[in-house]
């Protein structure tokens, strides 16, 4: 058995098309999406991430600006950027490319976002709202998903899940729609005991971790679908060439990999289905944002034309 692939970059596609009538219903109200970005110091992946939402963006006929901050700024200089965005009309979602510098209080910054401007799910105010299953913005991976699962017709009610990690970005936010779906969620970690017998009960296991290769066959029971969202760098030829003689050319090309959680070439020979990596949840994460965006530009639209 060779587990079907889960293409996320054609989900991803699709979720943009069906975006394009929403943008240019806006646009026929004069409306235009926009989308306020916040990049603090020169952290590489960052600024891959940046530009890539971005030039999603520029797709779909957003507006959009970005900001840039050296890694030098303080929490208050940082916050101002915020403060302007929420005053701005015409910017309809925010984001904080994160990870910030660790001398700027992150948790204050993501707290000063207009929750109606959080994109990205993070702020506690629609965080609460998805405990309490009435999400308004949720976080874009999750989301994005949730929304592969769903057109790949992953059944999840009455499912045993697993998520393996438990981020605020990802990990949390994934147990509670997964639970809202009603699927049977067990959030695994670190400090799981004997990690690979929990992750085996799973007919749906999410990896968002961030160790390379962790996932193996061992830990993957026989048909199950494997999300996974992990994205690493491995620069030694060694742990390269277990990846398969596919990597190992890609390898001597480029100098280094980008990697998931998952072992692929031992999991995809027991999993039922599979994300890839890269090609997997790092566009459905963009397309979310995208669409978070759109959505947060019709709700503004809405509340304009009732106070008018």
């Amino acid at each position: 058995m060779t587990a079907r692939v889960l293409d996320g970059a054609a989900t991803a596609r699709a979720i943009r098309e069906e975006l394009r009538p929403r943008v240019a219903a806006l646009g026929a109200r004069r409306l235009r999406p926009g989308l306020g970005v916040l990049l603090v110091g020169d952290d590489p992946a960052s600024a891959v991430y940046v530009r890539s939402k971005t030039r999603a963006g520029d797709e779909l006929g957003l507006f959009h600006e970005t900001v840039r901050l050296p890694a030098t700024a303080s929490t208050a200089e940082v916050a101002a950027v915020v403060e302007g965005f929420n005053a701005r009309p015409e910017i309809h979602g925010i984001l904080v490319q994160t990870p910030l510098p660790s001398t700027v209080d992150t948790a204050r910054v993501l707290r000063l976002v207009d929750p109606a401007k959080d994109v990205d799910g993070f702020h506690p105010e629609n965080v609460g709202l998805l405990v309490q299953k009435r999400p308004r913005f949720v976080a874009c991976t999750p989301a994005g998903i949730m929304e592969l699962l769903a057109r790949e017709g992953v059944v999840l009610s009455g499912r045993r899940a697993v998520v393996l990690g438990r981020s605020d970005i990802v990990g949390k936010p994934m147990a509670l729609l997964l639970m809202h779906a009603d699927a049977t969620v067990t959030v695994a970690h670190s400090k799981t005991p004997d990690l690979a017998a929990v992750t085996r009960e799973a007919d749906v296991l999410v990896a968002a971790v961030g160790r390379a290769g962790l996932v193996r066959a061992e830990y993957v029971k026989a048909g199950a679908v494997v999300i996974d969202v992990g994205m690493n760098r491995v620069a030694d030829a060694a742990a390269a060439a277990e990846l398969g003689p596919d990597r190992g050319e890609e390898f001597t090309r480029k100098g280094y990999l980008l990697v998931g959680d998952v072992h692929a070439p031992s999991v995809r020979e027991r999993a039922g289905a599979l994300t890839p990596v890269p090609g997997g949840v790092g566009p459905l994460t963009i397309a979310m944002l995208m669409s978070n965006t759109v959505s947060a530009a019709e709700a503004a639209a809405g509340s304009s034309r009732a106070g008018g």
